[in-house]
């Protein structure tokens, strides 16, 4: 009778896959040892395995290409990577390897945008494309930006009245894109997006604000829909959509060249994950150039603003179960030593899920459980798995540890958790750490960012630490002030 988790996990699914294989007993995720990382870090643990980054990004350029050649489409495609999904500097490096684009989404994105071209990272043929609404900090540092000579910094206008503030703050000429408000798919709780111009007013919108106005030249149609890219009915009929209207205004705005299909590529969330991406992108770029070619007008540059995309597969998340709570006859509560509303709070709040699998002890008998956070709240909990709604792991036994794993964490729960900052119930933030690969191609391992103190928490909720003045000053400082 097979009882063994790796049974289990072999007759559910296509094991091993081409991160996974186990090792030892072990898990092994893209080469790298998981239980050796825990043992010499310790848990819980956050990661970060940069070469997938710039993997992702090359297989997307890739599909295009072959799309572009296949097809004979004489537009370029261009890559920009989204950075709300993952603001840090080591995402955004591993990323501009890759000769890719940015979309910003507020002021401060714009402060990295300046900061990454300081260091070389970027230079002035690269495109910023602004989207989200703008007012306030956000307008006058777009204006900073093209005023002081990047060209290619991109406002996409979400509403008519940015067109106004935008010219008051940039002094010359400047390029412009105009967001499609999308309609959303019958089950939303809304028929239309939020941000964007509605389909049958861009036009209008053009011939009275934009078409014969000196300082501005409209260079980008941008379109996206909340449920992303996916094979479905209501994803072609938007596009198509979008299409009509870029020949619209393409047949009578010559500067219209770029058509902006945002992002939502979907991202591994389970073992029995399947989608074609290249027939997705295949037919995409079909799709545009028979409309073009229908409407005789030229194809446009194809733009798109990857995010979970670029970054959600560099990322994971290691824990130990550290109790067994058995509440009743058939539910056995796995605690880890950790919080899932605090680490992976997509898991909580919109019911994400992630692929998740025990680290070790594979060749041990499983059984089925809950997994339970560290914190005081009963919305603390992870039951959202692969396995018909239940999680099996390795059976609980206090005398050998069992440390499980989620994968594909790299995209928002970051930002979302609030890093470096508060956490419900003062549960630490993990530890971080970052895996790349030398130039032999051996794996190296650094830490980014240490577990949370107490002293950290106390210093964001302004209590006086033990020594140290109201100012900052420790009692020495301020004794020699005083004098």
């Amino acid at each position: 009778m097979k009882t063994k988790y790796l049974d289990l996990i072999e007759q559910t699914y296509d094991f091993p896959q081409e991160e996974f294989q186990l090792v030892d007993d072990n898990l092994f995720f893209q080469g790298v040892d998981l239980m050796s990382l825990a043992r010499r870090y310790g848990s819980p643990l956050k990661f970060t395995y940069l070469p997938k980054i710039s993997e992702n990004i090359g297989r997307a350029k890739q599909w295009f290409a072959k799309a572009m050649t296949k097809y004979g489409y004489k537009g370029n495609y261009h890559y920009a990577y989204c950075t709300k999904s993952s603001h840090f500097q080591h995402v955004l490096n591993e990323a501009l390897k890759n000769q890719v684009h940015i979309e910003t989404s507020s002021a401060y994105d714009i402060d990295i945008v300046e900061h990454l071209k300081s260091e070389g990272k970027i230079s002035s043929s690269t495109f910023i494309l602004c989207n989200g609404f703008k007012r306030g900090q956000y307008v006058q540092k777009m204006g900073r930006l093209i005023n002081n000579g990047h060209d290619n910094c991109i406002p996409i206008l979400d509403n008519y009245e940015e067109l106004q503030l935008l010219e008051k703050a940039i002094d010359g000429k400047f390029k412009l894109g105009l967001r499609i408000a999308s309609e959303e798919e019958p089950k939303f709780e809304f028929y239309t997006s939020r941000l964007g111009i509605g389909y049958k007013n861009i036009v209008p919108f053009y011939n009275q604000s934009i078409k014969g106005n000196p300082r501005v030249e409209l260079k980008m149609l941008h379109f996206f829909i909340n449920t992303g890219i996916r094979d479905t009915a209501y994803y072609w009929n938007e596009l198509l959509k979008c299409l009509k209207v870029y020949i619209s205004l393409k047949k009578i705005c010559p500067t219209l060249d770029s058509l902006n299909i945002g992002g939502g590529f979907p991202i591994k969330n389970s073992l029995a994950f399947e989608y074609d991406y290249a027939y997705m992108v295949d037919e995409i770029v079909l799709q545009i150039k028979q409309a073009c070619e229908e409407a005789q007008v030229d194809v446009p540059d194809i733009f798109t603003e990857f995010g979970s995309f670029t970054v959600g597969e560099s990322g994971g998340a290691i824990y130990e179960v550290i109790h067994q709570k058995q509440q009743n006859d058939r539910e056995k509560w796995n605690m880890i030593n950790s919080s899932f509303i605090t680490t992976l709070p997509d898991s909580w709040a919109i019911s994400k899920r992630f692929i998740m699998l025990a680290v070790n002890r594979w060749n041990d008998e499983y059984e089925r459980v809950l997994l339970g956070g560290l914190t005081c709240d009963s919305d603390d909990y992870y039951n959202s798995e692969q396995h018909m709604n239940a999680i099996y792991l390795p059976r609980y036994d206090r005398n050998k540890p069992l440390y499980i794993a989620f994968f594909n964490t790299g995209a928002y729960q970051e930002s979302i958790g609030g890093f470096g900052g508060l956490q419900h119930c003062l549960i630490p933030q993990p530890k971080h750490i970052l895996i790349d690969k030398n130039s032999e191609g051996h794996i190296e391992t650094r830490i980014f960012n240490e577990e949370q103190t107490a002293g950290d928490f106390l210093t964001i909720l302004g209590f006086k630490r033990h020594g140290v003045s109201e100012n900052g000053l420790s009692n020495e400082e301020q004794l020699v002030l005083s004098h």
